[in-house]
């Protein structure tokens, strides 16, 4: 049976920012994404919308009402992506928790008004990578259920807790925590000491303008990642790969036993 306008309607609504947080509902696209969520009990898929092989592979015990067959072309109609792959699932939004032990002992990541989807995504994916439990997003960040950051995230979003928290409130909570921002101008990340036992929060800023002044003035210093001798003239690096650099550095100073 084909989809209904109305169908159609109600998943590309939640391509638009006030239609999931309206409903409390987002956008999962993608086999492997997918059936990682299927095995996931802390998330809850309310619709399915898939090719029928994929449906008579993995569509099993799913409840009565809630997979909808579509042909190639319907899955284009509701997409948000340019190649849409065998299924489309509606899931429902859920509390991300922040774990006290974990931000007090471990490295966590705060973004400060990170604006790119990819960005996001892909720093998201570079946590889940060095098992880095916490991306604490500031309010003027994007959105993780934007549909191009849960697409770059590549399922990472179902492993890494993600609250939205300002930073006062994060030092208020957890004033033990060492926080440090990624900046040209700071320490070489190579020099840094860890304090063992003792969590740290690195803090990126924003693409454009890095890190504002409210969260500037809470650091407890800057990192910067030092260029090569033989470097030839870039600026500065990308936010998700100065992110990476950072972490695989911090990581090992960092290492985890929680």
């Amino acid at each position: 049976m084909s989809l209904s306008r109305n169908q159609i309607k109600w998943v590309t609504s939640l391509q638009i920012k006030k239609f999931r947080q309206k409903y409390h509902k987002f956008l999962v696209e993608g086999d492997k994404i997918v059936r990682e969520l299927l095995e996931n009990p802390e998330w809850r898929i309310s619709e399915l919308y898939a090719l029928e092989p994929w449906i008579r592979d993995h569509g099993a015990g799913q409840e009565p009402g809630t997979v909808f067959p579509v042909t190639e072309e319907e899955l284009k109609r509701i997409s948000a992506m340019q190649t849409p792959n065998q299924v489309l699932a509606v899931v429902d939004k859920r509390e991300t928790r922040e774990d006290p032990e974990v931000l007090q002992k471990d490295l966590s990541i705060y973004l400060d008004g990170i604006q790119d989807p990819g960005n996001l995504g892909a720093i998201l994916r570079i946590a889940d990578w060095f098992g880095i439990r916490h991306v604490i997003l500031s309010p003027e960040t994007v959105e993780v259920y934007n549909p191009k950051v849960i697409q770059a995230s590549m399922g990472a979003f179902l492993r890494v807790e993600f609250p939205v928290l300002e930073i006062q409130e994060l030092r208020n909570k957890y004033p033990e925590v060492r926080i440090f921002g990624a900046d040209l101008e700071g320490q070489d990340v190579f020099d840094h000491e860890a304090s063992p036992g003792i969590g740290m929060l690195l803090v990126i800023g924003n693409e454009g303008n890095g890190i504002s002044d409210p969260v500037r003035e809470i650091l407890e210093g800057r990192l910067t990642i030092p260029p090569a001798a033989t470097a030839s003239g870039a600026e500065s690096l990308n936010a998700a790969v100065a992110a990476g650099v950072l972490c695989a550095v911090l990581r090992r100073a960092y290492a985890r036993d929680i």
